[in-house]
């Protein structure tokens, strides 16, 4: 993975969410399946915390060969930060222009900078190449549980009956 490869991806990202975010009534963004699953709301503030306070952090900490690791909590944020109270489209537009300040800090950073490496707490040697596919797989792992959301949230709105007829998730 290199630096170009994985702005392309953070950029075409911004689409993503913002395609699958767009079609759903008001009731399916605080929706859960159950009441320790994430809504929508959690899910997209989720992704804008971690934009701010995690990924791009921590990336700039692995460049500039810092060895502390302050840790974080993101599953307790939740709830500190009260993400199912806030307002979904500003949380999603908070999110994207978070993901676009981080693609034009991104478009700053040389291929050979993702080879410096620090030592982390969980990981041991860990270089910055990890940390920027983490983020991208950060992403991926997202856009795959809102699709789950979406799903389940279909096959609640038609309850006792099923969807089977579509096939199985």
């Amino acid at each position: 993975m290199n630096i170009q490869s994985a702005i392309i991806s953070f950029q075409s990202n911004i689409h993503v969410f913002q395609n699958l975010t767009s079609a759903y009534p008001e009731d399916f963004i605080k929706w859960k399946p159950s009441p320790d699953k994430w809504c929508l709301l959690e899910v997209i503030n989720h992704l804008y915390d971690e934009e701010r306070d995690d990924f791009r952090d921590r990336l700039k900490h692995i460049l500039e060969g810092n060895t502390e690791w302050a840790p974080i909590h993101p599953s307790a944020w939740v709830i500190e930060r009260k993400y199912i109270e806030k307002d979904f489209q500003e949380s999603l537009n908070n999110f994207i222009y978070e993901r676009k300040q981080s693609i034009d800090w991104l478009n700053t950073i040389d291929d050979s900078d993702l080879d410096k490496t620090v030592s982390h707490p969980k990981f041991g040697d860990f270089n910055a190449r990890q940390m920027l596919v983490s983020w991208l797989a950060h992403d991926i792992l997202h856009i795959r549980q809102i699709l789950r959301l979406q799903y389940l949230y279909l096959e609640s709105t038609i309850k006792p009956l099923t969807i089977d007829y579509a096939g199985g998730w």
